[in-house]
């Protein structure tokens, strides 16, 4: 056989290889998709998955279900990912829970980098520092100086040992030298409802499981965590306006299966774009407080990669344990 009849012959068994799975992205999906979601329902992931399942229900004609798997902030819903077939039935809603564990747990039954691709990135959304109405404090300033004419009185909630939530405070604490005693929850739900009834006085809240409690006069916010001030509550100052330097902001994207066919990762990429893309999806996300984040699969890898390398250095430096 010519050399140049082998070389068309192999180029053609390759592309029909290929046919099966660029039919498979065309069809899919052809049945109900599982998004898993590793924290209990009323959480920021939890209410982040809903819309975004609805909208991909909507444009791709099927059932996007959420599947809530709480337990080990996250870890048993990302390794139950990590474990699922790789055929884009099985997603992962990402937070920054994943990059945070990279480095809080020793020995974890999975691996982001490898073991998680990277879809699409969806938002990214600052918390909110928010007091129970009885905390006599209506700034950041007042609230610094009231912790520590009252060392140890305030309890602090989050969702969770080693979550976004906690590192939030952990940091404020580590940076402003005040002492609160840190009451975990098993999600963010739970520990608001708590901060409402005054069981506990403050928290580092992610904006879609507080912010509406705040437009309602249940809970005070005092501070955004991000660099600039949120849209959704422009008249609420940053930490770093009071604590140069504060910054922390939670990333939220979609995960997969590694060896996913890359042609249904794109798929995803492709329609996750498209959602976002869309004025109304933008105006709903800034309404919780998140601003919409698009770019392709590398560009959400990437992303991962630094928020890992960032989070790590708090984590160490503030030597955060889990139980």
């Amino acid at each position: 056989m010519r050399r140049r009849e082998f070389i068309t012959l192999i180029g053609g068994a390759a592309a029909l290889s290929a046919l099966p799975r660029a039919a498979a992205a065309l069809d899919y999906p052809t049945r109900p998709v599982h998004w898993i979601v590793g924290f209990p329902p009323g959480g920021a992931t939890d209410i982040l998955a809903r819309l975004m399942g609805q909208w991909l229900s909507e444009r791709l004609g099927q059932s996007f279900v959420i599947d809530n798997r709480p337990g080990a902030g996250s870890n048993i819903g990302t390794e139950a990912v990590a474990h699922a077939p790789a055929d884009g039935y099985t997603l992962l809603l990402i937070s920054a829970a994943q990059p945070i564990n990279a480095t809080l747990y020793e020995h974890l039954g999975y691996n982001l980098v490898r073991d998680i691709a990277p879809v699409a990135s969806i938002s990214s959304e600052p918390n909110l520092m928010v007091v129970h109405p009885s905390v006599p404090a209506t700034n950041v300033a007042e609230f610094i100086a009231y912790a520590k004419a009252n060392p140890g009185k305030l309890t602090m909630a989050s969702s969770g040992n080693g979550t976004i939530v906690h590192i939030s405070g952990e940091m404020f604490k580590m940076m402003t030298g005040v002492s609160m005693l840190h009451v975990p929850y098993r999600g963010a739900g739970p520990a608001v409802v708590d901060l409402m009834a005054g069981q506990v006085q403050v928290m580092f809240a992610t904006m879609p499981s507080s912010i509406e409690y705040v437009r309602a006069g249940k809970l005070r916010a005092l501070a955004v965590t991000s660099a600039t001030r949120s849209a959704a509550l422009p008249d609420v100052p940053t930490v770093a306006e009071t604590v140069p330097g504060y910054e922390a902001t939670a990333v939220y994207g979609c995960g997969a299966p590694k060896n996913t066919p890359a042609e249904i990762v794109d798929k995803l990429n492709r329609e996750i774009n498209a959602i976002l893309g869309d004025a109304k999806v933008k105006a709903r996300l800034a309404d919780l407080g998140g601003t919409a984040l698009a770019g392709s699969p590398a560009d959400y890898g990437k992303l991962l990669a630094e928020t890992t390398a960032k989070w790590a250095k708090v984590i160490r430096a503030a030597n955060i344990k889990v139980d």
